[in-house]
């Protein structure tokens, strides 16, 4: 039998892996845009609107699939989420310009995702104490940024050379393979592999009382609603950076999802870096990190639109700066603040209305972008981003004292923590 730590190990590889897998039939549309722009004729606008069907549907998901996380479970929830996924982005690469069945689509690819984030959370929260989860949250938390440089790289790979529908047909082997190895892998807790729980279990809650605890928490409130923040900032880049090197800078599209990939890499370092300073030296004080990022990153994003063209290197450290100071803040609160204020009862709960509300800031950003740029230009998109990043600051910053409270470990007999 596998002791503890090589336990927790397992579950973290595999769920670090299988959530990376998830982004490659998300982020694969930023790739596709200017080719669906240019072959169907549509303004960013219509683009956008397709782009906030996912996050709306991906939003209502999370309120519903957090409460299933935490009622049935992970392990069946995320390989539905890992199949529907790949089946939807099948059908979506032979689209035409039909903007209803579009959004149809896209929006039901964004359902299937959020069977991914919020059951991850809870499975790892089921395998870690309190004390260790800010570390583990910045572990998994570079998996989604992974993700996103892997979606790229594929999808700039296969739309060079093939054309904008590959992006879709691409990684849908990848995602059954995942569903299948994530199966095969996963166990739901220690008790489930005749080990000892990683922590004094707190009284089983249900339905009604995890609902009422979430929707009434302050704390939690405040966490979703700086996310809601975030996300536009987040998102914007993360769908329209392509878009900008490909038509301000004149990139190829290959070039321009390559420049794009510094966005998320940076990122992955952000993710480490945050959850291992609010352990290590604030005392699992997550806001205060979060703070001081979130204000570096409204000082990069107003710098980034005016490097010119022959100081393209300094604009990409710029673009660094960006994704370090995004993600950082990012994965404390999808990850690290959601299992602090959930417990590991009701992680799946908290984490799903938390990362629900980021995904209404996402959705906004998808239209409000689009709609920025047909309108007045890329100044505006910028200066909307800014205005999510001021946002996310002030909120997050009512939470700078607030620390989780460490349920104690489960004990031996001789007294020793239980591995």
């Amino acid at each position: 039998m596998l002791a503890l730590k090589d336990w927790q190990k397992r579950i973290l590889f595999t769920s670090w892996i299988t959530y990376a897998g998830f982004y490659l039939t998300r982020v694969n549309i930023s790739v596709a845009i200017p080719g669906m722009i240019q072959e169907f004729g549509i303004s960013k606008t219509v683009m956008g609107a397709v782009l906030s069907a996912l996050f709306f549907a991906y939003a209502a998901g999370q309120f519903i699939n957090g409460q299933m996380g935490d009622k049935f479970g992970s392990k069946k929830l995320v390989a539905v989420g890992l199949l529907g996924t790949a089946i939807i982005n099948v059908i979506f690469g032979f689209t035409g310009n039909f903007l209803a069945g579009m959004i149809l689509l896209w929006a039901l690819n964004g359902f299937f995702q959020s069977m991914g984030w919020a059951p991850t959370v809870k499975l790892v929260a089921n395998w870690f104490p309190s004390q260790d989860r800010g570390r583990a949250a910045g572990i998994l938390g570079t998996s989604y940024q992974i993700g996103n440089v892997l979606s790229l790289a594929l999808a700039g790979v296969v739309v060079g050379a093939l054309g904008w529908r590959w992006a879709f047909w691409a990684p849908v082997g990848i995602m059954v393979l995942l569903s299948i190895h994530w199966l095969w892998r996963v166990q739901e807790k220690a008790e489930d592999v005749g080990l000892k729980p990683v922590e004094i279990a707190t009284p089983a809650t249900g339905f009604r009382s995890t609902l009422r605890y979430v929707l009434t928490s302050r704390y939690i409130w405040l966490v979703a609603l700086s996310l809601f923040g975030l996300n536009i900032v987040r998102y914007g880049f993360l769908d329209w950076a392509p878009t900008y090197f490909f038509e301000v800078q004149k990139a190829h599209i290959a070039t321009a999802a390559y420049k794009s990939i510094i966005f998320p890499l940076a990122g992955s370092i952000g993710a480490l870096s945050a959850g291992w300073l609010s352990d290590r030296f604030c005392q699992s004080r997550r806001a205060p990190v979060s703070v001081i990022l979130l204000v570096i990153l409204v000082a990069a994003i107003l710098i980034f639109p005016h490097w010119p063209a022959e100081l393209w290197w300094a604009g990409l450290i710029n673009l660094a700066v960006i994704g370090f100071a995004t993600y950082g803040p990012h994965v404390l609160m999808v990850a690290a603040l959601p299992m602090d204020l959930g417990t590991k009862e009701m992680a799946a709960s908290a984490t799903g209305f938390i990362d629900g509300w980021g995904y209404i800031g996402a959705a906004l950003t998808g239209v409000g972008t689009g709609y920025l740029l047909d309108r007045f230009g890329w100044n505006s998109a910028f200066d909307f981003w800014v205005a999510g990043a001021v946002v996310a600051a002030a909120l997050i910053a009512c939470m700078w004292n607030y620390k989780p409270v460490c349920p104690a470990p489960v004990t031996s007999i001789e007294g020793d923590p239980a591995v």
